[in-house]
């Protein structure tokens, strides 16, 4: 797999031209004033807006915003179009922020994630991501990202996940340092075991099509078919093929039923060195990396733990019906 190199740090710390906060609410009324405020602070500074928040909340910013002059600095991101994997939201705000940087405007964002419904898999990627966030920025220029938590409807161990993540914080109306952020690898928590029954086959060079049969006998008997199998078994064939390639030669599938989801896992002895591996979008002249991208778009999720001493598991989780 990816072989590049990173600081699992960077742009964590106060040196980063990329400040992202959190803003623990309670209530609407305190995300729409807390919102609002930042949005006049943007203004103020000539700044542009792109706001990534749930339907029902973007529908109560437009409404504000639509009385005042505002609106002209602020956009608003579809994030349900990109689906329920976190996995492709950086490449969305990059596109943004890179848009906007070359027309010459500074800008600021406000992202908030849907918690409901996410299973354990679901949540855990999303924290994930939070803190993947302060990685994909800390070379990129200069902007603000303001993550609204709400105190009332969370459960406290998603707060306590997201202040680690979190270098700057909200309160009080007051802009500043927080306490609770960790500056250090993230520490990921371990992935559940397959569920029973489960399908396992080992698998080498020259078995790619073995791999693909066995993931479409699965998909079959849990309904998956037509072009959502297709796309899986493109997803199967490059993450196969990755360890063979990377993975000494050789690693293990196995498929389950979990969730509502048809899950493949694959294990081998390789390491993913980059944390960030699926998640930036490949450049035209780029030679390596576009695998994991591609997984990345054609999944519901895709999970990647990766040590040198363990070797790396990758899950792709595709929703049945």
């Amino acid at each position: 797999m990816n072989d590049r190199t990173t600081r699992a740090d960077a742009g964590a710390g106060s040196g980063s031209a990329f400040r992202h906060e959190l803003y623990p609410y309670a209530g609407e009324a305190e995300f729409l004033s807390g919102a609002l405020s930042f949005i006049d602070d943007a203004r103020a500074g000539q700044e542009l807006v792109l706001v990534a928040v749930a339907g029902s909340k973007e529908q109560m910013l437009r409404a504000e915003l639509e009385s005042t002059d505002a609106a002209g600095s602020v956009s608003f991101l579809d994030t349900a179009a990109l689906g329920r994997n976190p996995g492709r939201l950086i490449p969305a705000w990059q596109d943004w922020i890179a848009k906007r940087a070359t027309e010459g405007h500074p800008v600021r964002g406000i992202s908030e994630s849907s918690w409901a419904d996410r299973t354990v898999a679901e949540a855990g990627e999303l924290h994930y991501h939070e803190w993947l966030l302060n990685l994909a920025f800390a070379q990129s220029p200069a902007w603000w990202l303001l993550c609204p938590y709400d105190t009332d409807t969370l459960e406290p161990a998603v707060l306590e996940a997201a202040e680690r993540c979190h270098p700057l914080v909200l309160s009080e109306g007051n802009h500043g340092p927080s306490s609770a952020f960790v500056d250090e690898p993230y520490a990921f928590a371990e992935l559940s075991s397959p569920c029973d029954p489960y399908q396992e086959l080992s698998f080498h060079a020259g078995e790619l099509m073995a791999v693909r049969a066995r993931v479409g006998a699965c998909a079959a008997e849990h309904g998956l078919e037509g072009a959502r199998l297709r796309e899986l078994l493109i997803a199967v064939t490059e993450v196969a093929s990755n360890s063979i390639k990377y993975g000494g030669g050789r690693g293990t599938l196995r498929v389950w039923a979990e969730d509502s989801r048809l899950v493949c896992e694959f294990h081998d002895s390789g390491h993913v060195r980059d944390p960030l591996v699926g998640r930036i979008r490949p450049t035209v002249d780029q030679t390596g990396g576009r695998g994991l991208w591609l997984v990345q778009q054609l999944c519901d999720l895709v999970q990647i733990r990766s040590t040198a001493e363990a070797g790396t598991t990758v899950r792709l989780h595709v929703a049945l019906g």
